[in-house]
């Protein structure tokens, strides 16, 4: 009869005990790379399922507006101090404090009765000597008079025209008049007052026309010439632009600053504009058509830019080369056509292949419309470099 031990209940426990670690630790290790594979798989399954949606606009041959900045001093196309040749007392003044005047108007007259009475002396004078002067060339035609007599008197003749010209030359400066239309400054003199010749009594300026005056590269040289069309605005009128035009050109260039310095006219018969403004000028350079884009649907990296477009509901990246910028519009050189849409709202959510969803596409003449007014507010703004604004 075999003696053979059987196993007993407390060691088939203590089997499994001892086994236990291995087992938790092989479950762990499942659990652990089943975790670290999943998000993976996760991700890979839902980018293929995933679909942006995109705003999309076309690719317009539109008007680029290509411009320059320069500021200028404002100031007046004639402008004068008047002052008083003589000294003497004031008469009379006929004017007020900014009033508008015409060529030839009578502002100040100082007092005259001297003058007055030298020029009624002078006449008397000159008739008398006029008419001795004719009677003895009537006695010379009947030789009863010499002929030196005779030129002694034309002589004596001329000299009291020449006194009855300058008396009358000063009693006419001692009025003094408007040299030209414009508007007065200040009354600095007063009824009765005494005057020295020279002292200042009011400025003229001729605000018909504004001039301004300021400086370019000299880069820009044959980009400019007489005729050229500039705008003007000034702080004093926000919402206002003002139409002028180059009138001349300086034959010298500034050896120190490397510019040259331009002439602008500015039509001002409405007086909005004053000597001593400070204008802001845009020099219009040139206008051309060109392909352009909105610039918030260009993505740069590095130094290439892309583009997105939409092919049967997949991104595509399209290389582009750009050219010259006005803010919000960007100019197209290659890597695209006329009429072809590309993504301007959601690009940054997409890569190459990305599924696409066209939530909205920008009619043709709502982009024209919006990118000619962008270029047209936003061209005044294109300054120019070294030195445009001097």
């Amino acid at each position: 009869m075999s003696n053979k031990s059987v196993p007993t209940a407390p060691e088939n426990t203590r089997s499994f005990t001892s086994r236990l670690p291995l087992f938790v630790i092989v479950v762990i290790l499942v659990v652990l790379i089943t975790y670290l594979q999943w998000p993976e798989a996760t991700q890979e399954k839902s980018t293929f399922k995933r679909v942006v949606a995109v705003k999309m606009v076309p690719v317009l041959l539109a008007e680029f507006i290509e411009s320059v900045e320069a500021v200028g001093t404002a100031r007046a196309n004639e402008q004068v101090v008047i002052t008083s040749k003589y000294s003497d007392l004031v008469d009379e003044i006929y004017f007020d404090d900014g009033q508008r005047v015409e060529k030839g108007a009578v502002l100040v007259k100082l007092n005259n009765q001297e003058e007055l009475a030298k020029v009624s002396e002078l006449t008397a004078n000159l008739s008398e000597s006029q008419a001795h002067l004719k009677r003895l060339t009537e006695l010379l035609s009947s030789r009863a008079t010499s002929k030196s007599l005779v030129d002694q008197q034309d002589a004596k003749t001329k000299a009291i025209e020449a006194q009855l010209m300058s008396a009358r030359t000063k009693l006419n400066d001692l009025t003094i008049r408007a040299p030209f239309a414009g508007v007065l400054g200040f009354r600095e003199a007063s009824k009765g007052a005494y005057i020295d010749a020279g002292d200042v009594i009011t400025s003229l300026d001729d605000l018909s026309i504004i001039k301004v005056d300021f400086h370019l590269p000299e880069r820009l040289l044959t980009d400019i010439h007489v005729g050229q069309q500039v705008s003007a605005v000034n702080t004093a009128y926000q919402d206002k632009e003002f139409i002028g035009k180059i009138t001349a050109i300086d034959s010298r260039i500034d050896s120190s600053t490397r510019s040259i310095k331009v002439r602008a006219s500015i039509n001002n018969e409405a007086l909005k504009l004053h000597p001593g403004m400070l204008l802001n000028i845009s020099v219009l350079l040139q206008v051309e058509n060109i392909l352009q884009l909105p610039e918030s649907s260009i993505i740069p990296i590095e130094d290439d830019h892309y583009v997105f477009v939409e092919s049967d509901g997949k991104a595509i990246r399209k290389t582009i080369k750009i050219g010259r910028r006005h803010p919000g519009v960007v100019e197209v050189l290659s890597g695209l056509q006329e009429g072809e849409h590309v993504v301007v709202e959601g690009a940054l959510k997409l890569r190459d292949g990305s599924s696409v969803s066209i939530i909205d596409q920008v009619a043709e003449a709502e982009v024209v419309e919006k990118q000619s007014k962008s270029a047209n507010e936003n061209a005044k703004k294109t300054t120019a470099e070294n030195g445009s604004k001097t």
